[in-house]
């Protein structure tokens, strides 16, 4: 064999083996190309997450926001971006498990509290995981705590109540809350446990007929929103108006 010939025949075999382990490799190589947009996401979202300064998160008075106090979530601009957030049922549920931000400004919604989990040093800074829960839960659940379940209706992961079992056929995320800082006020943040995946909580209009717009994961505009003491709010609205 000639030295041409035989450098053709390496080249023929080298070819070959390429081909087989790319098709081999296929499934892989497409399954890992489909989470790298969703990969890239994750990353950027947690970089600004982490680089946020750390601070005390207060009230519209400029009170510190305490553990087991009560708070309305409402937009941190009064208006057309609608009232506070509440329940609601969707889907097919017949129990309001599903939070929601009022359409109508003039609606509160419904008082929160905030706890931290675990050892807590009473202080709630942006950044602090927490847990949140309505003051108040529908006899239909047993749980007011929020949560995070994938509703494959409308193909979004959304904030609800209760556990899994509030949310049969749907997938819930184990994860914590955080408070950041955020244009005119504050946003809320999910991060997925065992991970170092974080999203932010925007709104979805589902145009379902659902009694507000639904609080979900997303990438794009994030809820901007302020805290107001459930004491507080007859006399902080009445001097906005």
């Amino acid at each position: 064999m000639t030295l041409t010939s035989f450098a053709t025949s390496c080249s023929r075999l080298g070819g070959l083996v390429y081909r087989a382990l790319y098709i081999s490799m296929k499934p892989v190589l497409l399954l890992t190309l489909s989470f790298l947009p969703l990969f890239a996401l994750f990353t950027n979202l947690q970089l600004a997450f982490s680089h946020d300064e750390v601070e005390q998160v207060v009230d519209v008075r400029g009170n510190p926001i305490f553990p087991g106090g009560t708070y309305y979530i409402i937009p941190a601009i009064r208006g057309p971006p609608g009232g506070g957030v509440k329940l609601g049922k969707t889907g097919n549920s017949d129990c309001p498990v599903t939070v929601l931000q009022d359409f109508s400004e003039v609606v509160r919604g419904m008082p929160v509290k905030f706890t931290i989990s675990g050892i807590s040093p009473g202080i709630i800074f942006t950044g602090t995981p927490l847990e949140i829960e309505f003051t108040r839960k529908p006899g239909c659940v047993e749980s007011s705590k929020w949560v995070v379940f994938v509703d494959n209706e409308i193909q979004k992961a959304c904030v609800g109540i209760g556990g899994p079992e509030d949310h049969p056929g749907q997938q819930t995320l184990s994860g914590t809350f955080h408070i950041q800082k955020y244009q005119f006020g504050y946003k809320l943040v999910f991060c997925v446990n065992g991970t170092s995946t974080c999203l932010d909580i925007g709104r979805f209009n589902a145009k379902n007929g659902e009694s507000g717009r639904r609080l979900n994961l997303t990438e794009h505009e994030a809820f901007d929103l302020v805290f107001v003491e459930a004491s507080d709010y007859e006399e902080i609205t009445k001097s906005v108006v």
